[in-house]
């Protein structure tokens, strides 16, 4: 049974830990956003989950070997298909793609893409620090955030996408990639908002109001029956 932590009039959401590397500091942020926040690495607390954040940071090999040592790819899918909220941050947002450059990985192909680097011109890798997002169309993950505003990243592979209209917010860093990708159920940042200041709490604020209105419609819909 999932445990959160936080007051129960709080909104439920599940972190998922395969040794990302900064699981604390986005439950710190979610809580601050107004999260009960639960952290497990156990497949049914996936199918249990009302919301769901999957970080991470480092190599793609190491990230999809890990999520499937812990049997999580296809709950994570079946999570996904259920239609209910789903933020990937960083890692978490190239897990979901087809396939990455990073070792020639394959990943989840719930997204068709792949995760590109940026090569070795004049361009510092990795993209280290601050940059800015543009919002080429709304969203509720994105709401009261003006396009433009200062994300924090620290990437050396980029998203392309095979369906550009998925792309919510783009980023240029020697090229111009999506560095917010949302489909249905599904958000995606490459940055990481948790490092991200007030624009970045925003992002947590908005995925939780999200969560919030998933289980409220979920429960009227119960109720109809």
């Amino acid at each position: 049974m999932l445990r959160y932590t936080g007051l129960v009039t709080e909104v439920p959401v599940l972190v998922v830990d395969y040794d990302a590397g900064n699981i604390r500091s986005v439950e710190r942020a979610l809580t601050h956003a107004g999260a009960a926040v639960a952290i497990s690495a156990d497949p049914s607390d996936v199918d249990a989950a009302s919301g769901i954040v999957l970080p991470g940071v480092g190599a793609a090999a190491d990230t999809m070997t890990k999520l499937r040592e812990r049997n999580l790819e296809e709950p994570l899918r079946q999570f996904i298909a259920s239609g209910r909220p789903f933020l990937g941050v960083c890692m978490g947002l190239q897990a979901l793609l087809t396939r990455s450059e990073e070792g020639d990985q394959r990943c989840m192909d719930v997204i068709p893409g792949e995760v590109r680097h940026f090569g070795r011109g004049e361009l510092k890798v990795p993209h280290m620090g601050w940059n800015t997002v543009e919002w080429v169309r709304d969203h509720r993950i994105t709401e009261g955030i003006p396009s433009g505003s200062y994300y924090y990243f620290v990437h050396s592979f980029y998203p392309t996408l095979d369906d550009p209209s998925l792309a919510l917010g783009e980023t240029t860093y020697g090229v111009n990639f999506p560095s917010v990708i949302a489909r249905d159920n599904v958000a995606l940042t490459q940055f990481h908002p948790e490092k991200s200041s007030e624009a970045g709490l925003q992002i947590y604020r908005n995925f939780v109001s999200w969560v919030a209105q998933s289980i409220s419609d979920g429960a009227a819909a119960a109720s109809a029956l």
